[in-house]
């Protein structure tokens, strides 16, 4: 299946899983994806992600985080793609946005890396406002 945002796809199925209730989610894997994921777990949204190695296409395996067992509730309460590949969107490093007051993360793809919104600030560059995740 040919997809034209795989970041807004992996998001997508990192959101369903959560809504079902799902413990893991099974990603096609990339650099880009893998640096998100990365972000995601570092920042305590996610529980574990491994990278299986397999032909012809790797998986990024997501081992997703719960707040309550009964009924689950899904750590995340939002994800939302901001650039998109219609519209791509800039942010220079004063006009880096904040999530929820500074309780989300934007993730933003900096000549420095793939960094979260603190990071970015902190290192004084911009970017592309990848996605927003509460």
């Amino acid at each position: 299946m040919n997809v034209t945002d795989p970041i807004a796809d992996m998001l997508t199925r990192i959101r369903n899983a959560g809504m079902a209730g799902h413990s893991q989610v099974a990603i096609p894997a990339s650099k880009i994806k893998l640096a998100v994921v990365r972000i995601l777990k570092e920042q305590g949204f996610i529980r574990e992600y491994r990278l299986i190695e397999e032909k012809p296409q790797s998986v990024i395996r997501v081992w997703l985080k719960y707040v309550d067992e009964r009924p689950r509730r899904h750590i995340i309460s939002g994800l939302e793609r901001v650039s998109k590949p219609g519209r791509r969107i800039y942010v220079g490093k004063k006009e880096i946005p904040w999530v929820r007051s500074g309780l989300g993360v934007a993730i933003l793809s900096t000549p420095k890396g793939i960094l979260t919104d603190r990071q970015a600030r902190r290192r004084g560059v911009g970017g592309e406002v990848l996605c927003r995740v509460w």
